[in-house]
């Protein structure tokens, strides 16, 4: 009887332990992560801890930052990778949305490079932008990375269920998000407001979770956890001398309703992680190596807690495989919602790849930059999703309602002198894919500036330009003499020539790239050379001049019809302090009519091109070399067209050339070569000390004598400096020539138009 009892004895025991045993190895741990911003990245040095101390993860919740960091862990990267992800992450180029030049079309660089300040101006209101940032490229590289759980529509099927929590802009209710498009959910859960467009998905405008919601224990807890780690990196509320920048009240007013909550959330976390980071803001993304570092900080105050839990778990160590991030993909669909202003045709020839060919994501993502770029979309959002083949490329746009802004910008050098810009650009102006734009520029020169483009892409463009310019220079009338028919008067050294251009074009274009076009036009221009001096002033027996009359003396007074063709190839990533690329362009005009003021016009042609690249040296020192030249075909005595170099600038009308060393339009000839190189060091960030030198020949038919390939004849040298500034680059620069011991100061301040 005792031996029986004995037995019973050892069996209930033997199945109270395997009881005991199997309910450890139930126990479920949920990690909550709060937001934070920046201060998310120490998230991940929390979980390199509780990776190393075993401890198994069943179910995370996340909110903002937290969100993006637990989305990552739930689908398989581990702490390490995530570390390495972030580590080589530009947060900031992220952050503001800038889309490189090379997305931009020819049109869409012009535009970015004109203008200092774009404003959306509606129904004759000026208005504001909802935000700074659409948040385009962080979404793009959210994709990239969760491309692997692309198909994972149910957030619970992912290696770890995973879920993260929204705020419902119009209601003010908290939004549950646990299942759809992955990177779709956890951009909407980091919207945070003023820094980013509210996202829409199913038709609700949604914002940053942490205005509601910041640390989703209850939900967590509501997947089937019973055991809680909370990393907690929310700070709480703020002295006003923290209060510094419209982040951090905006901040501040969020963390008015979760900081109470936090009191009675902390108190149902069974291990709490507090790292320390009051030193750091929700904007020291740069202080990324320094966050990580303060959450395994914080977690290893908890590690024998931690250590405790991966026991009681028996030891099990969460299952994550590495996950290689993707680098290629074959879209076989294309699917667009969303496009009522802007065709198919014009949608796909912004994306610029063919479906059914395997691309590079970066060739996605690219596409994605095009379309970005061209304003028209307030945002951009995309599945890739696979369907047996390959992936089908699900595109969902939200288009800007604002069809027409305001444009301003203000600029001063030496031959324009001041100038202030006033644009008016209106999108869908008479067709979809259109826009139409009107610059008028008041100063010390009357000048404007239109131009109506309809974008197609892939195929054909069409656009019209008409530009007037006027400006004035004091020149050597030795140039005048020997240019046109002016009188030989030994006692005028230098007159004021009038330039008045009007030009107007229209055109055909094909974008093989963004930054290759082909250009066919054709184009009238009304040319006028003109001066006061002569009429202005009359010789007395002193030798000295007094006014007598306000009439012009006209050198040229023409119209001239011509068909033109362009090759341009713009890979600068910079238009003004380039550091890497190339650049090539080439005009050819066939001039076939002119109303022909001087009576001596038969068909002529002009030709030019330039070439140049930049290369990077040392770190912040860079080398930009360029060359180019024009010629003229044909027996015609026009001279009006002949090529004329000196000073320094952009955008110059018709054939004047920009040359260090000497003053405006000094050396002409109607053929030249010129070589340019520019040293240029970024001594600090938007400051840049340059050195530049120039050499040429200049004269009338060059490359019929040869005399192009002999040692040059006129060379220049400068020293200046520039700054990247709101207004546009801030230039100024000392130039000398040894030929004729001369030296200029040329100054120029913002963009040039």
């Amino acid at each position: 009887m005792k031996k029986l009892f004995a037995l019973l004895t050892v069996l209930c025991m033997a199945t109270n332990s395997f009881a005991q045993t199997e309910a450890q190895n139930d126990l479920k741990v949920g990690l909550v992560l709060s937001g934070g911003g920046a201060k998310g990245l120490a998230h991940i040095g929390a979980l390199k801890v509780i990776e190393e101390t075993g401890v198994k993860i069943d179910y995370i919740g996340g909110t903002s930052m937290g969100a993006i960091v637990g989305a990552l862990y739930a689908s398989g990267y581990s702490a390490v990778e995530l570390d390495s992800i972030f580590r080589v992450t530009d947060f900031s180029a992220l952050i503001q949305d800038n889309v490189p030049r090379s997305a931009k079309s020819f049109y869409e660089k012009d535009d970015s490079e004109r203008y200092a300040l774009s404003l959306p101006f509606d129904n004759f209101n000026v208005s504001f932008p909802q935000a700074i940032s659409g948040g385009q490229n962080i979404y793009n590289e959210l994709v990239r990375l969760l491309f692997h759980v692309k198909d994972v529509q149910n957030f619970k099927d992912l290696p770890i269920p995973f879920l993260c929590m929204a705020t419902n802009v119009e209601t003010g209710e908290e939004v549950l998000l646990d299942s759809g498009y992955l990177p779709e959910a956890i951009m909407a859960s980091g919207t945070f407001p003023s820094l980013f467009e509210p996202a829409e998905i199913e038709n609700e405008i949604l914002i940053d979770g942490g205005v509601v919601n910041n640390y989703p224990i209850d939900e967590v807890k509501k997947m089937g956890a019973d055991f809680i780690i909370g990393v907690d990196v929310q700070h709480g509320l703020a002295t006003r001398e923290s209060l510094n920048s419209a982040t951090e009240i905006l901040l501040q007013i969020n963390n008015y309703r979760t900081v109470n909550d936090m009191k009675e959330k902390t108190g149902r976390t069974d291990i709490y992680i507090r790292p320390n980071i009051d030193d750091f803001s929700v904007i020291d993304f740069e202080r990324g190596p320094d966050i990580v570092l303060s959450g395994e900080t914080g977690a290893l105050q908890e590690k024998e807690a931690l250590t405790t839990l991966a026991e009681r778990q028996n030891g099990q160590e969460q299952p994550l495989n590495r996950i290689a991030a993707m680098d290629s993909l074959t879209i076989n669909r294309l699917i667009i919602e969303g496009n009522d202003r802007y065709t198919r045709g014009y949608i796909k020839g912004k994306l610029r790849f063919s479906l059914a060919e395997k691309i590079p994501f970066e060739k996605l993502k690219q596409g994605i930059n095009n379309l970005s770029a061209s304003g028209n979309f307030k945002a951009i959002r995309y599945q890739l999703v696979s369907n047996g083949l390959g992936t089908d490329l699900i595109l969902k746009l939200r288009e800007n309602e604002t069809k027409m802004f305001i444009k301003m910008a203000a600029h001063y050098d030496d031959l324009y002198k001041s100038a202030a810009l006033i644009n008016l650009t209106k999108k869908n102006f008479l067709l979809k894919d259109d826009v139409a734009s009107f610059d008028f520029i008041l100063g010390d020169h009357l000048r404007y500036n239109m131009q109506y483009y309809l974008d197609k892409g892939f195929y054909w463009s069409f656009g019209v330009n008409s530009n007037f310019t006027t400006f004035d220079e004091e020149i050597d009338f030795g140039l005048i003499r020997s240019n046109f028919d002016a009188p030989d008067d030994p006692n005028i050294r230098e007159i004021t020539l009038d330039v008045t251009d009007l030009t107007n074009q229209i055109y055909l274009q094909t974008v093989l790239r963004e930054e290759f076009a082909f250009t066919l036009g054709l184009e009238h221009k009304l040319l006028r050379y003109s001066t006061r001096t002569l009429n202005d002033f009359v010789e007395d027996q002193e030798s000295t001049f007094e006014p007598t009359s306000s009439e012009r003396t006209f050198f040229e007074d023409s119209n001239y019809f011509s068909a033109y063709g362009k090759i341009t190839l713009d890979t600068y990533d910079d238009k003004y302090f380039p550091t890497k690329g190339i650049f090539f362009d080439s005009d050819f005009h066939l001039y076939l009519f002119s109303s022909d003021f001087n009576d001596n016009f038969r068909e002529f042609s002009i030709g030019k091109a330039r070439i140049g690249s930049t290369f990077t040296l040392f770190p912040n020192l860079y080398l930009n070399l360029e060359s180019e030249g024009g010629f003229k075909l044909g027996t015609s005595n026009v001279t009006s067209f002949d090529f004329v170099l000196g000073g320094y600038g952009n955008d110059f009308v018709n054939n004047f050339i920009p040359f260090f060393g000497y003053d405006f339009l000094s050396l002409p000839g109607n053929s030249y070569v010129k070589a340019f190189g520019r040293l240029d060091y970024e001594f600090a960030k938007k400051n840049h000390l340059m050195f530049a030198a120039n050499f040429a020949n200049v004269e009338d038919d060059l490359f019929r004598t040869g005399e192009w390939f002999t040692e040059p004849t006129f060379s220049g040298f400068g020293v200046g400096y520039g700054l990247e500034s709101f207004l546009g680059p801030v230039q100024i620069f000392y130039t000398w020539s040894p030929d004729i011991g001369d030296n200029h100061i040329f100054f120029s301040v913002g963009y040039w138009f």
